[in-house]
């Protein structure tokens, strides 16, 4: 087993995970591990949003992506 701490919850999220790991039929731990697994993942989808969304507003910038995309993409036969 892996080295573990506790943390400490307020009641109504204890009782929220609580009820995520009974409905995947996992324990109260796994659910907090994916818990935080999940919100890293949202939180880095946020980060490339913001930073596409940055690039995108220098036309410049944005060409440069373009060609660089285009240059370096492997056809597939499928895209464009």
């Amino acid at each position: 087993m892996a080295d573990t701490t506790s943390v400490r919850v307020d009641l109504e999220t204890h009782a929220k995970l609580t009820q995520l790991a009974a409905a995947g039929g996992t324990s109260l731990m796994v659910a907090v591990r994916d818990a935080a697994e999940a919100l890293r993942r949202q939180q880095f989808a946020e980060q490339v949003a913001a930073e596409f969304e940055a690039l995108r507003s220098d036309p410049a910038a944005w060409e440069d992506y373009e060609t660089e995309m285009e240059a370096t993409s492997v056809r597939d036969g499928l895209g464009r």
